[in-house]
């Protein structure tokens, strides 16, 4: 199955429809105009506004070991970066940036930092839960922290 997504004009993904690969088929290889035709013609909506996106691929990744396609699968609240070619989720925070690489939004100091071998092994354990969970106030006000460390058993 083909997947698009319905964009307005703006980029922002209002629908994601699915259609039988063999209409994007055209000498036995597949044509996204196609797809963006037939769905103009039956949507009412402007075929360049039909971007096809990859169910398989999130992250820049291909869950099935394939290539990756337009960086995520598109969902409805994505925008689109035609720049780019990547769909996008929304924002999380004020302060992050788009890391273009792995089609994801990234904190501006970076990953949270990885658990200890204690951490990990507790949590493991099921004694504690640990995580780092972003505290965009705590980046607001000091630009080297952002990433908090909690214990949601204790929460």
């Amino acid at each position: 199955m083909a997947h698009f997504a319905k964009i307005d004009n703006d980029g922002l993904v209002l629908q994601v429809l699915t259609l039988d690969n063999s209409v994007l088929l055209e000498n036995g290889v597949e044509n996204e105009t196609l797809g963006q035709q037939y769905l103009e013609t039956h949507n009412n909506w402007p075929s360049n506004q039909w971007i096809q996106t990859s169910y398989n691929t999130f992250e820049n990744k291909h869950r099935n070991g394939g290539t990756p396609f337009r960086g995520n699968y598109a969902s409805i609240g994505y925008t689109w970066d035609v720049q780019n070619q990547i769909f996008w989720p929304p924002k999380p925070f004020v302060s992050w940036v788009k890391y273009n690489t792995e089609a994801r939004w990234q904190s501006p100091i970076g990953d949270a930092p990885a658990l200890t071998a204690e951490q990990l092994s507790q949590t493991q354990a099921g004694t504690h839960r640990w995580v780092y969970l972003w505290d965009e106030n705590a980046y607001q006000q000091n630009s080297n922290n952002g990433w908090i460390l909690l214990d949601l058993f204790s929460q």
